[in-house]
Order: C-alpha cells, then structure tokens, then sequence
C-alpha cells in the first residue's frame, strides 16, 4: 500500500452520507484485511535468521549484531468449536509486546504452531468414525482464520503441527536420545556441578573398561542378554513394572499430575486406582535438584516456582533404622530426626512387607482402642488391607483426618533410648512415598498428635514453649527438651543444631545417616492411546527393548478398526489396559534388519502421552524445516543462547518470553524443562533453560444466567429488568447471574467473529488489553466495546475528515503544552509497554489523544508519535494513518519514539487513588488533568483493579487533581 491509496467510502448502515469515512466496523474491517494481506505478501513479520533460508520480508539474514527477541504463546490445541473472546487474551499480549520490540529495535520471533494430538479428536473420532487427523487438520484452519483476523504479526513460515510427520519424526528422534542416554551423578558439567547426561555407549564402554564394576561378578561373565538388562535399568527412559494410575474410565494410565486431588482423572473425572502395570517411564528424578537449583536462574512468578518446589518436594533430613521385635528392620524418613526421643510409636503403609507377617496373638498390655476389635493381630491387618486397597492414593490422604489405623502386634525399638514403640497401619501413610514407614512425633505433628489423641498414646515434647501453652503439637522452632541419653544431650540446642549433632550420633552408631529426599517420581510415559506419537522401539524375543534405526524414522501411526482403547467400569480396579495399536498385527509385528539379518520383531502398542510434542516445540520455532539435526546450533545460541539479546551476560538461556495459563505450573513447564536439560547435557542445544521469562496472563470471564430450575439461559438474551427481583430477565422470566469461565456449556460463549463483525478486530484488541493488568481475570461486558471503540474513532478523526476522507494533519509547531503532554506520554507509554502494564498504557495515550481533540488543528509531530505508540496495540487503523500521511513503508520497524527530557520536566500533582475510600494507588497527574482522564487513569490501575477483584464499578468520583475514588457495585 502507498501513501496515495485511499479506500472506498464504508458501507456501514451506521454511516450517514455526511459522513462516509466514519470509522465503522465495516471500514475497519475492509482496513484490516487489506493489511492483513499486504503483510503477507509483503512478509513484513517474516524473523530473518543470521544464517539460513529464513530471511526477512526483503532477502536479508539478521544482523548477528542487532539483538534477538523470542517470544512466544503457550501451545493451542485446535478446537472444532473455535475460538471465544478469552482465548485471544495471551495471543494479543504477545502480539503488542512483539510489536514493540520490533519497534524498539529488535529482531523479534514471534510464531504459533499447534499442539494437534491428544484426547478431545479421538474421542470425536471415536464417535464419528472419521480420522483424527481429519477433524484436527480442519480444526486448525478454522483456527488459523480466526487468528489472522485479529492481525498477530506471526511469522507464517515457522507454523506446524505436533502431528506433522516431519515433527513426529523429531520428536521420536528425541525419545531415542533419552532412550539411549544415562545419568552419570559424578560426571561434571560446563558450570561446575556434578551430574549430567551421558551416551549409553558410554557406560557400556565403562563396564567393559572395568572402570564401573557390578554389584556381583564381572561384565565378562554376563551374556548379551543379561549386558542388555544391566543397561536397560539405567536408561533415562525405561520400561518397568512400577505402580501405575489405572484409569479404568478412560482405558489409559495417567502421570500423578494428570489425577485431581480427588484422585479422578482431569479429563473425565473418573476414578483412579493404584495398579502395578510395565509401563515407559522417563527418569526425571535423577534432574530434581537441578529442576529446583536452576529456578534461582529464570524469571517466573513467585507463585509457579513454588508450584515446582513443592511438586519436587526435595527435603533434607535422616534415614532411621528401627529394629524390630521377630520382624524386618523398618527404615524412615524424617525431616526432624532432632525429635527422634519425641517418638512414642511409628504408622506402616498397609502394602508395607512388614505386614506380610505379623504376631499371632496380641502383645500383653495392648489398648483395646488399638485392635479394631479383631481377634488377631492377623485379622486386625487383613481387614484393614482390605479396606485400604479400595481406595486410591489421594482419597487416602483426605481421608486422613478420619484417623483410621488398627495395631500390627509389632514393636519397634527406637534406637535413640531403647523405648519399645507400637507399630499401626494407617493408610494416610503411601508406599510410593518415602519409605512407607514414618516415625510419630504427636509432640511435634498436628497429624501425629491427633493420631496418638484417638488411639490414646503418649505425647513427648521435645520442642520448648513458654509456660501455658496450650495442649497440642508445638510445630515451631525452639530450644530442644527431653533429648538426651548417656551419649548425646541435645537439649538447649538449636533445631539446625540438634539436627546436625543427632545425625552424627546416628551415622556413628550404624543406625541411620543424613539424606536427601524428593516427592517427585519419575515421568509415566504410556498411554494406552490412538492419538500420539508412537514408540521408536521394537522388542525381541527376549522382550527387551531396542531403537529403531534414525532412518527409520518416523514410526507412524497405522490405520485401526477402531481408534478407542478398551475402557472399563469406571470402578473395575482390576481391569487390564488394552491399546487400540495393539489390534493391528501387520502394524505389529514387523520383519526389520537391525544387524543380525531379517528378524521379526514386536513393536510398542503405546502412544506417548500428549505432552511430549510440546516438551521441544520452541526448538522447532527457530528451524522449521531442517531435516538434518534438530536445530542448528546457530540459531540456537543466537534466538536462546546465554546473554543473548537483551539477557544479562552469563544468563542460562531461553526464550525471552513465554505467556501462558498457570494450571501448566507443574505439567508442561516440568517436563519441558526436563527435556531440555537433557538435550543441553547430550550437546544439541546451549542454553539451560527453555523458557527464561514466565508471565501468567489471568482469564476473561462472564456473566452467566439461570432459571428457576437451574437450566442455564442463553446470555446474550438476557436483559436488565428493574423490576425482576433478581434484577434480569429472559423471555419475562426472573433468572439468577453468576460470574464464572466462558463456555458453551453455560451459554455464554462470545465469539471474536461477532466481535469483528459489530466492531472490528483492532478494537476488540483494544478492549481486552484496556481491561487490566494482564495477569489478573477479569470479567466481559460487551456493552463496554464501544468506549475502546470511541477511542480508535478519535484517534482517526484527528487524521481525517469524516466527510471527504481527506488528511487533515497540518505541519505546524506544537504549542509548550502540546510538547509536555506528548513527551510525558512517550515516556510514560514505553515505561508501561516494557513491564507489560498495556492497560495503563492505553489510558495514557486516551489521554494524549483527548487532548489533540481539544486542538483546532492537529499537528503531523503530534499524531504522528501517538500512532506509532498506538500501532502496537491497534495495528491496521495505525498502518491506514500512518499511510495516509504519506509514508510508504509498514511502520512495523518505525523507531518507537523517544521521549525529550527537556519537555518532561513541569509541576505535577499527586493524585490518590481509592476504592470505597481506602488507598489503592497513586499517580502523578498534570494540575489540569481532566476528570475524564483521571477516571480512565483510575480504572486502569493495577492497585484499583486488584481491590475490585472482578466487581462492577457502580461510580467513580472523581476530584481532580487530587482524588478519585472507585465505588463498587
């Protein structure tokens, strides 16, 4: 587009004819498909890379001096029901803050592929009988038209799909690195920790060195066979027999992070149980501390690192020995062992070996609180393994205030005073978790105190407290108390101190030593699935697993009678997983040359679970389309590499910034992090991190209406009736409103389409950046469009004669005030743009643009800079302007304008900012300030949003310059 081209008059119905250039939803869609097409054809969001094919709009590779900016949305998954206003709520964000990077300077990577296996098509396909792939490829196009009309300045030749045979092929590629990798914990890495990633050849090469030695015997003496085992059980990815979420519901095993705290699935919700399955596992427990250690590194909230920690649950503490009376040592964990002489008796897991076999008669002296009313000791523990194996692990837990448990008959001794302490099983105690033993401190635990208070043991405090405490667990830090015996004293110490003193006594006297424990367990990584990725592997007669050659791959998948695993009564626990792969025999069992001449081998009937194609999408980001390695170290280090861009130098890496919901806190983040550090360890990428900058962006709500039967009415039919006792009605019915998620199922779904069609995309961009700070939710009101509407109707008013279409900017001075209104904007604007506060931003250029209202003329050096700050947010109504003042050239790589500290300098008042009378914010305003400016000013403060939390504003007063107070509805 030049500067000379001026559209057709817009047929809007709401046009009058002296007013043809109107800026209506029809001119602002006529606006923004023109642009949207010259972008293309002109490549103007095309990320040039410093070598290669990728080059800009205009042939060029990136300066490797010019900096690099990556940023990135969390993966869509391609839906048939398409888009609602919430979901463009990140994709916008990223757009504006791509926008003005790109301005600032930078060389911006900014793409969207699409995360296309999983659940949601087969089950359509399931139910419908056609492909997966067939209803996801038509999802994605729907997809990607209702994205391209809301003008992201992605770069469409890095698009893909994780179900793009080309894609599938790297990420089976990535498998086999992991599959063919180990985790050597004295190895050294290029910080100077210890512990890394390294090739199995490596530790075959080990063995035969005799640099590694086995537990018995020697390499020389194993045959292949028992070689093979041997190295199998150390592989970063390996099959095993382990305890599995059985979820007969949906026919598939799930990672402990895909079952609720309900113990149900998320997808489903149907119950999941405890089974002992073979089963891919990936070994992410052998990177535990470093997921943890390397969070000191990234930039992420608050909130989600402590998301991780807590998922690790790394805890530093003892192992403690007891013995025993006629049966096993029990060991346990305890991050306390300083209240080791505080143990009064000690909980086993019901599946705990100790139980196996317990005394045939009760001990003299048992309570009679403690048997449950068995007979035997052997009653009491059968029953009760009854009772617990019906319930799954989490139901376990939140049962655990119930405080059931019945007396084994064992007696353990506590090795610290000789105390003979009672052994229960209590089923709040997991075997997968810790030992499955603890020892009970009730003077020290809320749990163990309420445990000994119901079963009526005794309480020893070892924790000091000042005198008329009240009963109970003394759970803080204190002097220690009733410590000690004829070796050791502990009391007066410290906690750090007593802990530090008792784990030398234990380790000096063989009965314990200090350890390291985590909650995290390793990665399951088998579904029992259709709609994935299959396994490289194939096994041998010997049911061991072996890779399939690299130019092999990829493994697709194969055509299936029926694409539905077998699934169960939703309780039948003891239901075997039974995978839709597995009903193709050709498929299966495969004649393949691996070495040894033509064999015939079994392929794995499992599916990787959906989170592996977005484990590495990032990667694929930079190099599309090479089919020689998985990503050119180049460009790596160039778009993620440490002090890349505008990273400080030393930084560990990755992608500058990443946007995305928070539920993914402990799901996609953890294992892609995971990955990475995997590939980092093997050589194939530089960085340590994949993602270095985290920014959780909140959700877009709505109101939602019922009836009297609780049937929930169609929303956008709903109106405001005075004189409802409810205060709304649907077709004269009185219904109730709540506010909650957007969606189908509460009919009140808004779509960008009707929003494109009623007002056109830039304003719709507009409104959800204007509604908020960007991390909180908040909810929709149609009704409010049209302000951010008005807003873009100023802003072209300014430039251009409704009635002839003409520009009507002129070239004069601006007057003193002028220049201080538009500097102070400038400066303030980039301010808020860097730290991600559009909303205030927006309302700052409000500001600017109302005040070229006021003006007779509008002069070019004013409007000028306001569109250029307004083109990040409002790209095609500043793309027009910005071509009707005579420019060429897309203002996509304008300079963003610079502030003249000259013209910043004035008096200024500070204005306080309430809601309902208390102190939300501040703002610095000019004495003149308008209250239409203050109350936009208000609204958009993140202090003032916050104390709303999601309410409608009844009133706003305002008492310019100095106050403005917010009434809620």
């Amino acid at each position: 587009m030049t500067a000379q081209h001026v559209p057709a008059p817009a047929s809007s119905t709401s046009s009058t004819d002296d007013v043809p250039f109107r800026y209506t939803a029809d001119l602002a869609r006529d606006i923004e498909l023109r642009w949207q097409d010259q972008w293309q054809e002109r490549g103007t969001f095309f990320a040039a890379n410093p070598v290669g094919d990728l080059t800009d709009g205009d042939g060029r590779n990136a300066d490797p001096a010019q900096p690099s900016y990556f940023v990135m949305d969390m993966f869509p998954y391609p839906s048939g029901a398409g888009l609602h206003i919430g979901h463009p709520l990140g994709y916008i964000a990223t757009d504006v803050v791509a926008r003005f990077r790109r301005m600032q300077g930078d060389n911006v990577l900014h793409a969207l592929g699409f995360d296309a296996f999983g659940l949601p098509a087969e089950q359509y396909a399931v139910q419908t009988g056609q492909h997966p792939r067939t209803t996801t490829e038509a999802n994605i196009e729907i997809m990607q038209r209702q994205l391209r009309r809301l003008g992201l300045a992605h770069d469409p030749r890095r698009s893909f799909a994780t179900i793009d045979p080309g894609y599938v092929r790297w990420t089976q590629w990535i498998f086999l690195q992991i599959f063919d990798s180990w985790y050597d914990e004295d190895a050294e890495r290029p910080d100077g920790g210890r512990g890394r990633a390294r090739p199995i050849a490596d530790l075959v090469a080990a063995y035969e060195s005799g640099e590694r030695t086995l537990p018995e015997g020697t390499w020389a003496e194993l045959d292949e066979v028992a070689r093979r085992r041997v190295i199998d059980a150390q592989r970063l990815a390996y099959v095993s027999e382990t305890p599995v979420n059985w979820c007969p519901g949906l026919g598939t095993v799930l990672a402990n992070e895909e079952v609720t705290s309900e113990g149900r699935s998320e997808r489903g919700n149907f119950p999941v149980f405890q089974r002992n399955l073979r089963q891919w596992n990936m070994r992410i427990t052998a990177y535990a501390d470093r997921l943890v250690d390397d969070l000191e590194h990234i930039d992420w909230p608050d909130k989600v690192k402590a998301m991780q920690r807590n998922w690790i649950g790394r805890s530093s503490g003892a192992r403690v020995r007891f013995a025993v009376q006629g049966g096993a040592e029990v060991e346990v964990f305890t991050t306390r062992p300083d209240t080791l002489f505080g143990a009064t008796f000690m909980v086993v897991a019901p599946e705990h070996p100790l139980l196996d076999e317990v005394p045939p008669a009760w001990p003299d002296g048992t309570h009679g609180a403690w048997t449950g009313g068995h007979r035997t000791p052997a009653d009491a523990v059968a029953a009760y393994r009854r009772e617990s194996a019906a319930k799954t692990a989490v139901e376990r837990q939140a049962d655990a205030g119930r405080k059931t448990g019945v007396f084994t008959g064992h007696l353990a001794t506590n090795p610290v005073d000789g105390e003979l302490l009672p052994v229960f099983t209590a089923d709040y105690v997991l075997m997968g978790y810790g030992t499955g033993a603890i020892m009970a401190v009730p003077g020290g635990d809320e749990r163990d105190y309420a445990f000994a208070q119901a079963f009526e043991l005794p309480v020893v405090y070892t924790v000091d407290a000042p005198e008329g405490t009240p009963d109970g667990a003394r759970t803080g830090d204190g002097a220690t108390i009733n410590s000690s015996n004829d070796q050791i004293s502990l009391d007066g110490l410290s906690v750090a101190d007593a802990k530090a003193a008792i784990i030398a006594w234990l380790e000096a006297h063989g009965v314990g030593e200090g350890t390291i424990t985590y909650r995290l367990r390793d990665w399951l990584f088998s579904r029992q699935r259709y709609w994935g990725e299959p396994f490289p592997i194939v096994y041998d007669e010997n049911d061991l697993p072996i890779a399939v050659p690299e130019q092999s791959l990829p493994v697709n998948l194969p055509d299936v009678p029926d694409y539905s695993p077998r699934t169960f009564d939703p309780e039948d626990a003891h239901s075997t997983p039974e995978p839709p792969l597995g009903r193709n025999e050709d498929w299966v069992n495969v004649t393949l040359d691996l070495g040894d001449g033509p064999k015939t081998y079994r392929r794995d009937t499992n599916t990787m679970p959906n989170w592996a194609g977005s484990c590495w999408y990032y990667l694929r980001y930079l190099d599309p389309t090479n089919d020689a390695v998985l990503v050119d170290p180049a460009l790596e280090r160039y778009w993620m590499g440490s002090g890349h861009g505008h990273q400080a130098p030393g930084s560990i890496g990755g992608v500058d910034l990443y946007v995305g919901g928070v539920e993914h806190a402990v799901l996609h983040l953890l294992y892609a992090r995971f990955w990475h550090k995997v590939l980092h360890d093997l050589g194939h990428v530089a960085s340590g991190e994949p993602f270095h900058r985290l920014f959780n962006q909140g959700y877009i709500q709505a109101y939602a209406y019922t009836d009297e039967r609780g049937v929930y009415v169609p929303a956008d039919e709903v109106v405001e009736d005075h004189a409802s006792p409810t205060g709304f009605t649907w077709q004269g019915q009185a219904v109730n409103r709540e506010y909650g998620k957007m969606g189908k199922s509460l009919k009140n779904m808004v779509t960008p389409d009707e929003m494109y069609a009623e007002y056109g995309a830039d304003t719709l961009r507009v409104y959800e950046m204007s509604m908020g700070p960007l991390d909180l939710s908040r909810p929709w009101e149609t009704r409010a469009v049209v302000g951010s509407q008005r807003f873009l109707q100023r802003l072209w008013r300014n430039a251009v004669d409704e009635g002839t279409g003409e520009v009507t900017v002129t070239d004069g001075a601006l007057s003193p005030e002028t220049l201080r209104v538009l500097h102070r904007t400038i400066a303030d604007v980039t301010v808020d743009m860097e730290a991600m506060r559009i909303n205030t931003a927006i309302a700052k250029l409000i500001v600017l643009n109302n005040h070229l209202t006021t003006l007779s003329e509008v002069p070019r050096a004013a409007i000028e800079p306001l569109i250029l700050m307004t083109a990040p947010i409002a790209p095609h109504v500043a793309e027009e302007l910005w071509a009707r003042l005579g420019h060429e050239r897309s203002l996509a790589h304008e300079p963003y304008p610079v502030a003249d500290p000259a013209f910043l300098v004035e008096d200024t008042v500070t204005c306080v900012l309430q809601v309902q009378g208390k102190v939300r914010g501040r703002a610095e305003v000019s004495p003149d300030v308008s209250d239409d400016d203050l109350r936009a000013l208000a609204l958009a403060d993140a202090g003032v949003q916050r104390a709303l939390d999601g309410r409608d504003v009844r009133t706003v007063i305002v008492r310019a310059p100095k106050l403005v107070n917010v009434v809620p509805a």
